[in-house]
């Protein structure tokens, strides 16, 4: 079964190679899509460079400029369908998903789940390194979300998640509004509604060690109105 793991990339030159040659050393193989939105970094030269190394592994989607993480993703996804890929899983570049989890995701999803979701907020999940401020806004969307649409997911705004093609040839992608936060709560939102099987296994979840946050107001704000939006329909 062909597994994909899809990496958006903005300035991160100092995680993107250990990041690669990690997820590519596993026994159980994987093949990396990092989709690049204009790093002036050189984020992406360096991708074109490890691709001499792992040419039927690893592969570069480059974009013109920064359109957010939701905008990445799709267009990914979009790539992933197109490539024939059984397993479409969402990963950062930084280290805080501990790429030895996308096994246990793997596996969940082999035995039963449409979608697996790496979680904080379940039991034996658990943040690291974190300021209190980072842990409110993240647990507190989460529990907020689950109070609106009643959706039975402890963890809504996880960013490291494995979904089976079936699930993204069903959803209409092209309709997914959203471009942080809410971004990871519509598609979770979206799978639930359209029945699939969403299931969550706990990670231990560690604050990038190198490079700049991505986080900002406006993707907090879109994800609280964002919520709304979708248990109204709008």
């Amino acid at each position: 079964m062909s597994k994909l793991v899809l990496i958006p990339t903005y300035n991160e030159i100092e995680n993107i190679e250990r990041i690669v040659r990690k997820v590519l050393s596993f026994q159980e193989e994987f093949h990396i899509l990092v989709i690049d939105d204009g790093s002036p970094d050189g984020t992406a030269q360096r991708v074109k460079e490890l691709q001499f190394e792992y040419s039927k592994q690893l592969y570069l989607l480059e974009r013109n400029a920064k359109q957010g993480l939701g905008r990445a993703y799709i267009a990914g996804f979009h790539w992933a369908i197109e490539k024939k890929y059984d397993y479409i899983f969402e990963m950062d570049a930084d280290f805080s998903h501990n790429p030895e989890d996308l096994i246990r995701l793997y596996r969940t999803c082999e035995e039963g789940a449409d979608v697996c979701i790496g979680s904080r907020y379940v039991a034996g999940g658990k943040v690291e390194n974190w300021p209190f401020n980072r842990i409110f806004i993240s647990y507190g969307a989460s529990v907020y979300t689950r109070l609106i649409t009643w959706m039975p997911v402890k963890d809504c705004t996880a960013g490291f998640v494995c979904y089976k093609r079936k699930v993204l040839e069903t959803i209409d992608l092209d309709n997914i509004r959203f471009v942080g936060y809410a971004f990871q709560i519509e598609m979770k939102y979206k799978a639930w509604k359209l029945g699939f099987k969403i299931k969550e296994i706990p990670i231990t979840f560690v604050d990038r060690m190198e490079g700049v946050s991505k986080m900002s107001k406006g993707i907090v704000k879109e994800a609280m109105l964002g919520v709304w939006k979708m248990k109204l329909g709008f």
